[in-house]
């Protein structure tokens, strides 16, 4: 057991960054984990749903789970000493998935996890498949072990992968992004005060990592479980770090189990 807060890490850089330095610098700024946005492996680059061609294309540039571009992040972690939200298209048939791999300090994968809510509505993700599960693990950080999950993007606006995660008593919870989250043209920040009331519904901190603009907004988030923000981006690239108390959050999570073990859940 420590005192030392959870420090986390967001990634707010487009996919050509170099992933071995950005998980140094994040190791340099003290973080026990860094998250990357949603689909790294290419940028949640999208495709011509009218093109046939165009669209075989993305799907063949799928990475698969052990392959190189896992291993850069494998190799990272345990060079630097920390976990890792590794994010990509994942190779498998007949479609791809959009997953995330929490990657431990030692460089093993120790959560994988699909994104179950896909938007199957447009391109990219209408060649994808859904995942039908979400779990929590228990990592071991410098600050202890903490028990985290995952949600991809869109997953956050659906409750029942926040309950599921809550029902297995995840602490944190790991959200890579990619999509705008303060300046959306049609419904402002109306994303970001979504987290921020899932943490405070669920007594969960949340923690996401988005694109920078032009892409999409940057302003990744890290929020306690009681949905204020601990630190957020502007909108610009940059390497975003917070802290967590954890000893504060499970005080918390005893104090306002109601939340969490509510029979509307």
């Amino acid at each position: 057991m420590t005192d030392a807060p959870l420090r986390i890490a967001l990634v707010q850089m487009m996919a050509d960054a170099d992933i071995e330095a950005v998980v140094g610098r994040a190791a340099g700024e003290g973080a026990d984990i860094v998250v990357f946005p949603e689909m790294f492996s290419n940028g949640y680059a999208t495709f011509d749903p009218a093109n046939q061609a165009d669209r075989a294309a993305w799907i063949d540039a799928a990475e698969p789970l052990h392959g190189g571009f896992v291993d850069q992040f494998r190799s990272a972690t345990r060079r630097h000493g920390v976990a890792a939200v590794a994010t990509l298209l994942e190779r498998a048939t007949p479609k791809p998935f959009n997953t995330a791999l929490l990657i431990d300090a030692e460089g093993d994968i120790v959560l994988h996890q699909r994104k179950r809510h896909i938007c199957f509505f447009g391109a990219p993700e209408e060649a994808c498949a859904a995942g039908d599960r979400s779990a929590v693990v228990r990592l071991s950080t410098k600050a202890g072990e903490v028990l985290v999950g995952i949600m991809i993007c869109m997953d956050r606006e659906y409750s029942d992968v926040a309950d599921d995660l809550a029902r297995q008593g995840a602490e944190v919870v790991l959200v890579p992004n990619s999509c705008p989250l303060h300046d959306d043209p049609e419904i402002g920040d109306v994303r970001l005060c979504g987290i921020r009331a899932t943490a405070f519904e669920t007594v969960m901190a949340i923690a996401v990592a988005n694109y920078p603009a032009p892409k999409d907004d940057g302003r990744s988030v890290l929020t306690d479980p009681l949905g204020r923000i601990v630190a957020m981006g502007s909108a610009g690239p940059d390497l975003i770090v917070g802290d967590i108390d954890l000893e504060a959050l499970r005080r918390l999570q005893k104090t306002e189990w109601f939340r969490r073990a509510s029979p509307y859940r």
